[in-house]
């Protein structure tokens, strides 16, 4: 296998040897001030270079040397705290006081501490009966940003031939605003019930939870024609764990410890263009 490593900053030269050295390397190799390189790599060692690569905010990845993304058909993305950098329903909760409460309740979801995630989230919903719909809107305009990369890694997958997909748990509201703003192929999320201009505390339809995830890459695979071992599939949550295990790829970004520890690989420092760089060869 390859080993590729990356970084945010420039990698520093005194990484190189003790970098080969772990990984039993046969070369090593500097593809750019922040890229490198490692071929015939032993897989085995990914004890040795996941603690090494912590210590000193690395990401590495171990990839098949002939991989390329073109290699794939479809970018499955879970979107609070992955393609964006904010869990909207905490932001939502703040308008009507709640945010510690429901931040809380997100956390322990995420962590797998809940494994009921409908049940954790209909609790955090039900919190927000009677808030002016408008709070939706201003979280989106005020609150919401995109992960770092996260056009970058889009433009690339697109130019490579790869279908996007948006599934969250979290609210439809925000998936179709990315999806327009973003030109994303397909979305999946939940859909919060509004009277009168204010939320009811409750939701509308199936609930979009893990089942569901993984249920909606499987069929976008499908849709599109291509087996789901074609799929890459990116999240941070235990809720996008099920999903991972469909894809080919599963990529962890700035995720949870049980996610990291199940996925294939970890972009823990990098943008989500991480992603390409992968590729790079």
């Amino acid at each position: 296998m390859n080993l590729v490593i990356q970084s945010l900053s420039a990698i520093s030269g005194s990484h190189l040897r003790p970098l080969s050295a772990l990984a039993r390397a046969k070369q090593t190799q500097r593809v750019n001030d922040t890229l490198l390189r490692l071929t015939d790599a032993d897989p085995l060692q990914r004890p040795d270079i996941d603690a090494y690569c912590g210590t000193h905010q690395l990401d590495y990845a171990y990839i098949a040397p002939d991989a390329k993304l073109a290699d794939f058909g479809l970018v499955a993305m879970d979107m609070d705290s992955t393609l964006i950098t904010i869990e909207c329903i905490d932001e939502i909760a703040d308008f009507c006081g709640l945010k510690a409460k429901v931040a809380a309740i997100t956390e322990a979801a995420m962590h797998g501490e809940i494994k009921d995630f409908s049940e954790s989230l209909t609790r955090r919903v039900a919190l927000l009966k009677g808030l002016d719909a408008s709070a939706l809107e201003r979280v989106y305009e005020e609150r919401l940003r995109l992960s770092p990369g996260a056009e970058r890694m889009l433009e690339g997958a697109r130019a490579a031939g790869l279908k996007t997909l948006l599934v969250s748990g979290g609210f439809t509201f925000f998936t179709e605003c990315l999806k327009a703003r973003l030109g994303l192929d397909y979305t999946n999320a939940n859909t919060l019930e509004i009277v009168d201009g204010k939320l009811t505390g409750k939701m509308l339809g199936e609930i979009v939870d893990a089942d569901v995830k993984a249920r909606t890459l499987r069929e976008t695979c499908a849709k599109i024609g291509i087996d789901p071992k074609r799929a890459i599939a990116m999240g941070d949550g235990s809720n996008d764990l099920k999903m991972m295990a469909e894809a080919g790829l599963s990529v962890a970004f700035r995720a949870k410890p049980v996610v990291r520890q199940s996925a294939l690989l970890a972009l823990n420092f990098v943008g989500l263009d991480g992603l390409l760089r992968l590729f790079l060869f």
